[in-house]
C-alpha cells in the first residue's frame, strides 16, 4: 500500500504474533459484521482502526502479522492537549491484538465443546474454523449496532465511514484515503449534531445516535460504559436498555463483542427461525418479544454454554457466507439486500 507523501504516516516495522487459522481467520472475522472499520486493502491484508491508529494485518501460516501507521502532524485539541496518540512500544502493540481478537481464549477446544453438544454445530464448524469474538471499545460498538437497525452490513459499514469521516479526528492518508478515528462522545452531543446524522443518510438512527451519545456523556460516561464489563450480564443489559435506541438485541450484541458477556446470545428474527426450524426449538410464541429473546438465549445457553454467544457468532458467520455465495451465483442479484443483512437489529 502506497502512502502519501508524509513521513509520520510511514508504517512501523511488521512486527508477528504466534497464531494459527483455528485460532483466528481474519477474513471470516474481520467481515461478518462484527465491526464495521475494517477493509481488505490488498488481497489477504486487512487495513482497519483500532485503538485511534491505523493498523495492517495479515496472516502467514501460524502467524498474525502487523504493521501499526504513524500519525499525522495534527493541530492542538481546544484544550491545548497534544492530538496525536503517545507512541507505542512492540509490546503494547502485541498486548492489543491480543486483547481486541481475545487471544487468551483457546478456540479449538471450544469448537470441541460445542461439536460434541451439537451435531448441527460440528457439520458447520470444519469450513468456519477460527471464527472468534471480538472485544471491541464499548463506546464504539455502542453507537455502531445503533446503525444497524433493519439495515445490512455493506450500507453500515459505508454509514459508519461517514460518521468517523464528518465527527472523528483525522488519523493519516493511505494512498489518498483519509483514515479518522472514531468520533468522541463530545464530537457527538452537539446541538447540530442529530441534523449533520441525518444529512449524512442516517435517517431516524441519527436521533438515537445523538440521543445515545448525549445519554452516556451526561450519565454513565465513557469510564462508567466501560465498567458494565465488571457487572452481571443481566444487569449489563439492563442499563444499555436505557438508552435511546437501544433494544435487547443491540444491548446483547454490545454485551457479547464490548462487555465480556460470551453467554449473551443476540437474537434477530433470523436467529429466532434457526432456533425454530433446524434445531426443533418451541419459543417465543408468535413474535419476537422480550420474553422470546430470553427464552431463545436461555435456550442456546442450555445447549453450547457459558460461550454461547460465540458460538452462535460461528453459526451466522456460517450463514453469512453461505448466503453471500448464493446471491453472488444469482446473475444480477443483489446480495446486501439477502444474508448481508443485520434485519432487525444486529447478528
Amino acid at each position: 500500500m502506497k502512502l502519501r507523501d508524509a513521513p509520520s504516516s510511514c508504517p512501523s516495522l511488521w512486527r508477528s504474533l504466534p497464531c494459527p487459522p483455528a485460532e483466528l481467520r481474519l477474513d471470516l472475522v474481520l467481515s461478518s459484521g462484527q465491526t464495521f472499520r475494517w477493509w481488505e486493502s490488498s488481497p489477504g491484508a486487512w487495513t482497519g482502526v483500532l485503538g485511534e491508529r491505523v493498523w495492517t494485518l495479515r496472516q502467514d501460516r501460524d502467524r498474525l502479522w502487523y504493521t501499526v501507521y504513524g500519525e499525522e502532524e495534527e493541530e492542538e485539541e481546544e484544550d491545548g492537549r497534544p492530538a496525536k496518540a503517545a507512541k507505542l512500544d512492540g509490546a503494547e502493540t502485541d498486548q492489543i491484538l491480543h486483547d481486541y481478537f481475545q487471544l487468551d481464549v483457546e478456540l479449538p477446544a471450544l469448537y470441541r465443546t460445542w461439536g460434541a453438544a451439537d451435531p448441527l454445530f460440528r457439520k458447520v464448524a470444519n469450513d468456519f474454523p477460527g471464527v472468534r469474538v471480538l472485544r471491541q471499545d464499548p463506546v464504539e460498538c455502542l453507537l455502531s449496532f445503533i446503525c444497524t437497525s433493519n439495515n445490512h452490513i455493506s450500507r453500515i459499514t459505508a454509514m459508519i465511514e461517514r460518521l468517523c469521516s464528518a465527527f472523528g479526528r483525522r488519523l493519516c492518508h493511505l494512498d489518498t484515503r483519509p483514515v479518522h478515528a472514531f468520533p468522541s462522545l463530545s464530537a457527538l452531543t452537539g446541538a447540530d449534531a442529530e441534523a449533520q446524522l441525518r444529512a449524512l443518510g442516517f435517517g431516524y438512527r441519527a436521533k438515537f445516535v445523538s440521543g445515545s451519545a448525549r445519554a452516556i456523556a451526561e450519565g454513565l460516561g465513557a469510564e462508567g460504559l466501560h465498567q458494565l464489563r465488571s457487572v452481571p450480564y443481566a444487569e449489563a443489559r439492563r442499563v444499555l436498555c436505557t438508552l435511546p435506541g437501544v433494544g435487547t438485541k443491540v444491548a446483547d450484541c454490545v454485551c457479547l463483542m464490548a462487555l465480556d458477556k460470551a453467554e449473551a446470545v443476540p437474537v434477530d428474527t433470523h436467529v429466532w427461525r434457526i432456533a425454530r426450524q433446524r434445531y426443533g426449538a418451541v419459543l417465543g410464541g408468535k413474535s419476537l418479544t422480550p420474553r422470546a429473546h430470553q427464552e431463545i438465549g436461555d435456550f442456546f445457553r442450555g445447549l453450547w454454554g457459558s460461550r454461547a454467544g460465540w458460538a452462535q457468532a460461528v453459526l451466522f458467520c456460517a450463514d453469512l457466507r453461505k448466503g453471500q455465495e448464493l446471491a453472488s451465483s444469482r446473475d444480477g442479484a443483489q446480495g446486501d439486500q439477502g444474508q448481508d443483512s443485520h434485519g432487525d437489529g444486529p447478528p
